[in-house]
């Protein structure tokens, strides 16, 4: 069986200006599959501009991809047939940053919860409507009689954003994109927040592709992790591995720039940091190579491949270059949502 949802090879260039024309690569050969049975949970991790929400956009087909394919259970969505694109719109779901910006000032919070419902033909009559978007509210931890009949100003941001966990809820799909959904709150409403999202994968199955700049929450709730820069995978695996053994100069960088309240505590076992430069344009071989400490002469010029520098972990980074090159099934088979095994 084909996975629910794939990226073959994906690029996506941006292009800006008439005469002196521009181009900007911000998903470039990118691969990847999300499978949902076993459902898991993979962060998509990276600092600003490294291209995550462009892979959201392009995994929800809200944009198409300049090369490659984006497949639904195996069929490219440009193809589907209106029942098709129908069915993947319930079956993959979307929860944004901004917890405000996706509500209608002027309706009541009910509104959010019955197009969904009404869009699905999920309930026949109004008793079922409220049933199903009370039962939606409860789930995510919100009373119904405190929540519906109020307009969304009459909420927090945490509040907001648990609202449309329940609306992306009361469709059961099989995926969740969530696009920073706990950049924009409070700690406390984050942690609420990073709970219900545990609770769906736990109780009812979802997956998620958890997309932040955050390592330690992508590192609270997640199985497997990959790590982007400027569009381009340069670590992906199991997040335990990852995270604490970090094989990437970038992904030491990330790690090494988490601040610790406890000073005698290391995030990662050596407590190493990266020194670098700031980021120069790109004109071949390894897009971090300028702000990389252990650029070698073959890094300017040639983009390393994918190695396997674990059963369950890959790297680009000639510093590995011992360990075998993967393939495109082995790459497939570790992006995938369920914990990848050898």
């Amino acid at each position: 069986m084909p996975p629910l949802l794939e990226l073959r090879h994906v690029t996506k260039t941006f292009s800006r200006g008439l005469i002196n024309r521009q181009r900007t690569v911000a998903v470039e050969d990118f691969s990847f599959a999300v499978n949902t049975d076993p459902a898991s949970i993979t962060a998509v991790v990276g600092e600003s501009g490294s291209g995550k929400t462009t892979l959201a956009r392009l995994l929800l087909g809200v944009i198409t991809p300049t090369a490659g394919a984006v497949l639904y259970k195996g069929r490219d969505l440009r193809t589907l047939t209106p029942e098709e694109r129908h069915t993947f719109r319930r079956e993959v779901q979307v929860i944004f940053q901004d917890p405000f910006d996706v509500y209608n000032p002027f309706y009541k919070i009910d509104h959010v919860l019955e197009v969904p419902i009404e869009k699905f033909g999920l309930a026949h009559s109004q008793k079922e409507k409220r049933a199903l978007a009370e039962q939606a509210l409860q789930t995510v931890g919100l009373r119904p009689e405190e929540t519906l009949g109020r307009y969304p100003h009459q909420f927090s941001g945490g509040q907001r954003q648990r609202i449309m966990v329940a609306r992306a809820l009361l469709l059961k799909p099989k995926l969740i994109i969530a696009d920073e959904p706990a950049s924009m709150i409070d700690a406390s409403s984050r942690a609420t927040v990073l709970a219900n999202l545990r609770q769906l994968n736990q109780d009812f199955g979802i997956s998620f592709i958890y997309i932040t700049h955050d390592l330690t929450t992508a590192y609270q709730i997640s199985q497997n992790i990959v790590v982007l820069y400027a569009g381009s995978v340069t670590e992906v695996g199991d997040v335990e591995m990852v995270v604490n053994q970090p094989r990437h100069p970038y992904t030491q960088l990330l790690i090494g720039s988490i601040p610790l309240p406890d000073p005698t505590r290391h995030w990662n076992p050596d407590g190493q940091t990266v020194q670098t430069t700031a980021a120069q344009p790109w004109h071949g071989g390894c897009k971090f190579a300028d702000r990389c400490p252990h650029v070698m002469p073959k890094c300017q010029s040639t983009p390393p491949p994918l190695y396997r520098t674990d059963p369950r972990r890959f790297t680009t980074c000639y510093l590995h270059e011992a360990a075998p090159v993967a393939s495109d099934a082995d790459a497939l088979a570790v992006f995938a949502a369920s914990t990848p095994t050898v």
